[in-house]
């Protein structure tokens, strides 16, 4: 009989784990705390392998050992991800239980309803990002400004550095910008006549 290992991940530092290690110890009773593996502050953007946490973990399950998360999308946000890391624990011999899903996500059932609730999921951010898009439009549209307001007058920037022969390092000191402001800058306002 192998261990249960917990895996619990948060995205920001303002959220933490206690929710998920409370609801996972509750149900699984798991004590000893080597069972338990925490990425916080970690996007679930970023594929599972390379989270150290879940590096961790994945170093140490062996053969029998069952990963419980909350919920799939502790494990990843895009489906491939989180199949790529469901096989990669499979091969080891290592199930996956998701709790909220409420399944073994190694079996064949289980990893039929798992690709299509993430499948769902990626449906659902792609559609999120299309709706921002078409307000981003919407809003170009009608003449709005979009992004940081420019703290730098080109035209200024551009002549102050042809004047005194400047570099951009200088420049951009003299300014209190970055180079690549003064690059932008420089680039547009064509070089006087």
């Amino acid at each position: 009989m192998g261990a249960t290992l917990a895996y619990v991940r948060v995205s920001s530092d303002s959220q933490s784990t206690e929710a998920q290690r409370h609801a996972i110890a509750e149900r699984y009773n798991i004590a000893e705390a080597e069972h338990w593996f925490e990425d916080s502050a970690v996007s679930g953007a970023v594929k599972a392998l390379q989270r150290p946490g879940f590096a961790e973990l994945y170093k140490f399950a062996r053969k029998g050992d069952t990963v419980v998360v909350v919920a799939i999308d502790r494990l990843g946000r895009d489906t491939i991800d989180v199949l790529e890391t469901v096989e990669a624990l499979k091969a080891k011999g290592v199930a996956v239980v998701s709790m909220r899903e409420g399944f073994d996500l190694s079996t064949p059932a289980g990893k039929l309803v798992m690709t299509m609730l993430a499948a769902v999921a990626e449906m659902e951010r792609a559609n999120i990002k299309a709706r921002q898009m078409a307000g981003i439009e919407r809003a170009k549209a009608v003449g709005k400004r979009l992004g940081r307001r420019k703290s730098i007058d080109d035209a200024v920037v551009a002549q102050w550095r042809r004047d005194n022969g400047a570099s951009v390092r200088d420049t951009a000191l003299r300014f209190g910008v970055s180079e690549a402001s003064v690059k932008r800058a420089c680039r547009a306002e064509p070089p006087a006549a």
